[in-house]
């Protein structure tokens, strides 16, 4: 039996990078799994997809009524969606920016933990008690300082300290609810097109994976495999941790400008 078979899963951002990644992987561990996008479903993606904008609690509201109707339960949520919010620095972000980059990276975030406790509350072995993993992307930027982008830097810092907040009030109701964030360095995602179209791909490659100290940017599948562990019972005693899975940048002090990316 696979190793989370039975389970539901909920994965934002579902539809590329990071978020594809983890649907496939989810989905091969024999989970069952809603993966949401304001972008378009992809074309041949396990499970199924709904639309859906992690900024409105409304929305949040309509996928849980409707993931519990359709699969009749919660025991997983990956808050992955999020935008770079541009390169703006603390002169130059304007409010509109902030706004609307906290608004999907933070706020969007503790909608989706808001509503996974409760949908997995409702769903528990052992109701009102419950059992399930709620895992956040946050990013390296979450966890050392930049120059810039300001709002992307101060929204990924807050996704850290919410899913802290959330585990240890988890853990203070004793709703077995774990939640944790991982932290990516560089990940060779579409993020990345605007500047392998200025540099070249192979070119702009080999300048990012040579800020990390492992000597290489990570692929989706290597983020998306810590989420994996995060979300099944091989991390059970995982709870309010920040997972760095960004090949060595924030392990000590480097030679050249630390190179803060965003996921």
């Amino acid at each position: 039996m696979s190793e989370l078979s039975g389970q539901v899963a909920i994965v934002t951002g579902g539809a590329s990078g990071i978020g594809a990644a983890t649907v496939a992987l989810l989905a091969g561990a024999g989970a069952t799994v809603v993966s949401t996008d304001i972008q378009p479903a992809p074309k041949d993606a396990p499970g199924r997809f709904v639309a859906h904008d992690v900024a409105s609690e409304e929305a949040w509201r309509a996928l849980l009524a409707d993931v519990l109707e359709r699969e009749g339960r919660l025991d997983i949520l990956v808050n992955n969606a999020g935008v770079t919010g541009g390169r703006a620095t603390i002169e130059t972000t304007t409010v509109e920016q902030w706004r609307r980059t906290e608004s999907i990276n933070s706020e969007g975030v503790f909608l989706g933990c808001k509503y996974g406790i409760e949908g997995m509350k409702k769903t528990g072995p052992h109701k009102p008690a419950s059992k399930g993993s709620i895992v956040n992307l946050s990013s390296i930027a979450g966890l050392i300082g930049s120059a810039g982008p300001t709002a992307y830097t101060a929204s990924k810092g807050a996704v850290r300290l919410l899913s802290k907040s959330a585990a240890m009030y988890c853990a203070e109701q004793k709703y077995g609810i774990r939640c944790n964030s991982v932290h990516p360095g560089g990940v060779d995602t579409a993020i990345f097109d605007p500047l392998w179209q200025a540099m070249g791909r192979d070119k702009g490659k080999a300048m990012v994976d040579a800020h990390h100290p492992i000597g290489h940017m990570a692929a989706p599948s290597e983020i998306g495999e810590v989420i994996l562990w995060l979300a099944s019972d091989r991390s059970s005693f995982v709870t309010g941790a920040e997972i760095a899975a960004d090949g060595g940048i924030t392990t000590g002090l480097m030679r050249r400008q630390p190179f803060v990316p965003p996921r």
